[in-house]
């Protein structure tokens, strides 16, 4: 195995400057993770500030009950341990349950938890659990319920899991029949390679979808298989048990809502005076908080003093909806912006790993968290990887392809590779045919001009028409070309597919048991051994 940076054009220039030069946004963030005076002083806060959260017991018993259901590891045990003694930290990150784990920047996110949680515990002296913060209160189903692997006809093939009903209800309370279940492991069975890990990857998909009701379900049990042998504590933000813990935090959100409106709005103002973009909605009415009512997830706004929904479904004062709170407090969930606070009224959270999106919408909570009475916690990026198997470096090597020519200028290098392939320099042939068709025609145009005015749009459209053949014939040319070449140019395919499927990065499009189909379950510790990185640069792994 080896590994190389290979950083990937492309995402926020906010995210940009917080990893590249951190003191030019350091205003709308806790302290520099590449600081260790930082890590210290958000230990000592978080030790100062214990009473702030929900007690540890109580919350330490919440997650012991959810993963004994889902993620049973000794190692986890231990992990909770460690949490319900004050004094112990956490490095938390998180994602959408989607299915089958969703695409492999899931995976990644988990490795960089359980890696920063390691490297935090030698920086402090002191026991640090990684926990992995499962979104599943999130309500869009159409962001979780596919994802794509790899045909053996080199197809980018998407499999997807339809909803029975139209609910707008979150991901974690959507149920999944088993018939649905089956049909998408039949689809995938049918995708994979046959290899000789096969068996033993579909008997871990499908012992994961045996009496899993839903999703979050499935992917908590993966993840539990994945990776609770490290130690890595699940949590899923639509636990019932869990909200009933949030409620106090939910209560203050309620009351404090204008003021938080307020620092959400503050500093989307102060990040697009400095000519950032917005990566989240921040609307200046919005309560930030999900309500939800006959089966549907309703965003809240106020108007008017009231809380309700766009759709005017629903409508409260603020005492109406604190006793609709005492009462249903598994009702309430987050939206993106409130989701950070409460993580960290939650957790002793040390540090949190996000991507550069996640980066760019956190900075509009910086704000927020001091109107709560709460320090933003240390921004962690998370590691980002592209697996480059055999096949694709075997290829890169016979046709002098660099990682970044296929990122960034791979479809330049196969035309010019395709017209080497042939001694008529059709484009140059081409170009020159015209040129002199023009120098002959021009002249011939305007002589029929004088003769008749008719002539000369006559003889421009004919002219039109004329070229217009040409590049039909370069092109039939070209396309002949490619079909003499075909096995080669489907190499080039391959190169594409694998690397840059859809145009994006592979870990955002592909599944990682596409992968752990190819090379066994033992690439998760092979990926788990990637030197940590808080650079958040992209590295290629050379398998």
């Amino acid at each position: 195995m080896n590994i190389v940076s290979e950083p990937l054009s492309g995402g926020s220039r906010l995210a940009q400057d917080f990893m590249d030069q951190f003191e030019h946004v350091s205003g709308f963030y806790g302290g520099n993770h590449r600081d260790g005076r930082s890590w210290e002083q958000r230990a000592k806060w978080l030790d100062q500030t214990e009473e702030k959260r929900i007690h540890r017991k109580a919350l330490a018993a919440c997650l012991r009950s959810y993963n004994e259901k889902y993620n049973p590891h000794e190692a986890v045990h231990k992990s909770l341990d460690l949490l319900e003694q004050e004094g112990t930290l956490v490095i938390t990150g998180g994602q959408q349950s989607g299915l089958f784990t969703g695409p492999m920047l899931v995976v990644h996110k988990a490795i960089t938890i359980i890696q920063a949680a390691r490297d935090a515990e030698k920086k402090l002296g002191r026991p640090v659990v990684p926990l992995f913060w499962i979104a599943g209160e999130d309500h869009d189903w159409d962001e979780v319920n596919h994802t794509y692997v790899l045909s053996a006809d080199l197809e980018v093939t998407k499999i997807r899991m339809d909803r029975e009903d139209n609910s707008r209800t979150s991901v974690s309370f959507t149920p999944v029949q088993e018939e649905q279940w089956k049909q998408a492991l039949d689809e995938l069975q049918y995708l994979l390679h046959d290899r000789d890990y096969k068996p033993e990857v579909l008997d871990l998909l499908r012992k994961s979808a045996e009496a899993s009701t839903g999703l979050s379900d499935a992917f908590a049990k993966l993840m539990g298989a994945l990776f609770g042998k490290y130690g890595l504590v699940l949590l899923d933000s639509a636990d019932p048990s869990l909200r009933k813990l949030e409620a106090p935090v939910f209560e203050k959100m309620i009351r404090k809502n204008d003021s938080l409106g307020r620092s959400y709005q503050l500093a989307a103002r102060d990040m697009m005076g400095l000519g950032y973009e917005l990566q989240a909605d921040v609307p200046e009415n919005g309560a930030n908080l999900f309500y939800l009512y006959d089966n549907k997830r309703l965003l809240l706004f106020k108007e008017n003093g009231m809380f309700t929904d766009k759709k005017g479904l629903v409508s409260m004062s603020e005492a109406e909806l604190l006793e609709e709170l005492k009462q249903h407090p598994e009702c309430f969930s987050n939206n993106v912006l409130t989701r950070p606070i409460m993580q960290d009224c939650l957790l002793p959270v040390l540090g949190t790993v996000l991507g550069q999106g996640e980066i760019s919408y956190w900075a509009i909570t910086r704000y927020a968290f001091a109107e709560m009475g709460l320090e933003m916690p240390l921004i962690l990026p998370r590691m980002s990887f592209t697996i480059v198997d055999g096949t694709s470096q075997k290829y890169m090597a016979k046709y002098n392809l660099t990682f970044q020519d296929i990122q960034e200028r791979l479809d330049t290098k196969r035309e010019n590779w395709l017209s080497e392939q042939s001694d008529l320099d059709l484009d140059q042939r081409f170009r020159e045919t015209k040129e002199s068709f023009n120098q002959l025609y021009e002249p011939l145009l305007q002589e029929l001009a004088s003769l008749q005015s008719g002539l000369a749009k006559l003889g421009e459209s004919n002219k039109a028409k004329i070229l217009d053949q040409m590049d039909f014939l370069l092109n039939k040319t070209k396309a002949a070309l490619e079909q003499q070449h075909s096995a080669s140019l489907r190499q080039w395919d391959l190169l594409t597919h694998s690397i840059v499927p859809l145009g994006r990065p592979q870990e955002r499009v592909y599944n990682i048991f596409y992968y752990l189909n190819q090379y066994g379950m033992s690439l998760i510790d092979d990926l788990m051994s990637v030197p940590y990185d808080d650079s958040g640069i992209h590295r290629a792994i050379y398998l």
